[in-house]
């Protein structure tokens, strides 16, 4: 079933003090957005959407380079001399199929923009154009439009392959969308903002037999029921219960007939915290206890660790200067620089890890019908574009009218 959000105009509301030349062009944003709703690419697949984007920036005026990690696009605004800084947005959709019955529905089979990245890059792109047109300062802005988030890590990818090298940056910010949040609200904190993940696969393998004949083989089925029993204990007995931990076991696929006890079965997950070394332990535990069960029943295992992302770390300063520019827009009291961390990752990590910077939730909704992320009724809120488009926008020229030191 679809999730139905109540979406009202940011205009009318007289607390907000969205950038006029970018409310304006609202109808643009909603387009923009739409037309990249209806043709959602998967990792490293954003050919379309890298197109589109591209076009765009280049009608702007702006240098715009492609090509780094496939189908990452970056553009170059420069204004003089001074500092550079870096606004991110994720163009990649994931491989759900839409339940949506709205006009701009994916025509993209088993696959959909579920997580608002249509609308991450519809408001990047719209800052892009108020900034070229209308943005004062001096200095230069580096529009990154990053393939491959979920899960598939493009942002190391693009790092490893010379991001800010060729486009260096004083700091870098990220933005999400986030589903429960308030449209109006921003969200943010310093430190710990996102969890690491490690993505894990298991193959367990024990001895195939006949259905009726147990004694005969290794039973790999009981076996991994038995490892993802176990692998529960790693938080609930080796985690401080004051610590955060998650061990999921997401996947399980095994055998292929009612009679037939197959040799392997293969299991899926992920691990996830906020401690470096909180995450060793989890990778050590999962280790430890999949091989010991394993060889308790006589089977063994192969694990691998895949898809890791480290924790999302908000610098100090760079978090401050987002909460007062996200304060200038909708008023001190709809900003929360104090925000819970949330248990998802991001790979915008990697940035983190390399420059300083921030990154924060905007609001996509709250309340009765509001759907989650990764939902296959969810829909990015057009009601949020200005407002996104305006913080990018007021970040960069804040940003850079700061002395550097």
């Amino acid at each position: 079933m679809a999730c139905v959000y109540t979406r009202w105009i940011l205009r009318e509301r007289p607390d907000m003090q969205v950038i006029p030349e970018i409310e304006t062009g609202h109808a643009d944003l909603t387009a923009w957005r739409r037309h990249i709703h209806r043709y959602p690419e998967l990792a490293y697949e954003e050919v379309l959407t890298a197109d589109f984007v591209a076009e765009k920036l280049e009608s702007w005026g702006l240098s715009v380079h492609r090509g780094l990690a496939r189908t990452g696009v970056v553009a170059t605004l420069n204004r003089g001399l001074g500092r550079s800084i870096g606004l991110r947005a994720d163009m990649d959709a994931l491989p759900i199929q839409e339940a949506n019955a709205f006009e701009h529905r994916s025509r993209h089979s088993g696959k959909m923009h579920a997580c608002g990245h249509d609308g991450h890059t519809a408001m990047l792109l719209g800052a892009a154009r108020y900034l070229a047109e209308h943005g004062r300062f001096s200095g230069t802005v580096q529009f990154i439009f990053q393939p491959a988030e979920e899960a598939a890590g493009g942002a190391k990818v693009m790092i490893d392959e010379g991001l800010f090298e060729q486009f260096p940056v004083d700091a870098v910010f990220g933005m999400h969308n986030w589903p429960g949040l308030e449209v109006g609200r921003f969200a943010m904190r310093s430190g710990p903002m996102m969890a690491s993940m490690d993505c894990f696969d298991i193959a367990i393998v024990g001895r195939g037999a006949h259905g009726a004949l147990p004694h005969q083989g290794v039973d790999p089925v009981s076996t991994a029921a038995q490892v993802v029993t176990a692998l529960q204990t790693i938080v609930s007995r080796n985690v401080n219960p004051l610590d955060a931990a998650v061990v999921s076991v997401t996947k399980i696929h095994g055998g292929d007939a009612h009679n037939i006890i197959p040799h392997e079965v293969r299991l899926s997950g992920a691990i996830r915290c906020f401690d470096k070394e909180l995450r060793q332990l989890l990778r050590r535990r999962l280790v430890e206890i999949v091989n010991g069960v394993c060889e308790s029943l006589g089977a063994s295992a192969a694990i691998d660790f895949i898809n890791e992302y480290p924790a999302v770390m908000n610098w100090d300063e760079p978090t401050k200067l987002a909460a007062k520019v996200a304060a200038g827009l909708v008023g001190s009291a709809k900003v929360d620089a104090a925000s819970a961390p949330v248990m998802g990752s991001e790979d915008f990590a990697y940035m983190l890890e390399q420059i300083p910077g921030c990154y924060v939730f905007i609001g996509n909704g709250a309340g009765e019908g509001a759907c989650m992320i990764h939902n296959p009724g969810y829909d990015f809120n057009d009601a949020i574009l200005p407002l996104g488009a305006s913080y990018w926008a007021r970040l960069a020229e804040t940003f850079l009218a700061q002395r550097a030191g």
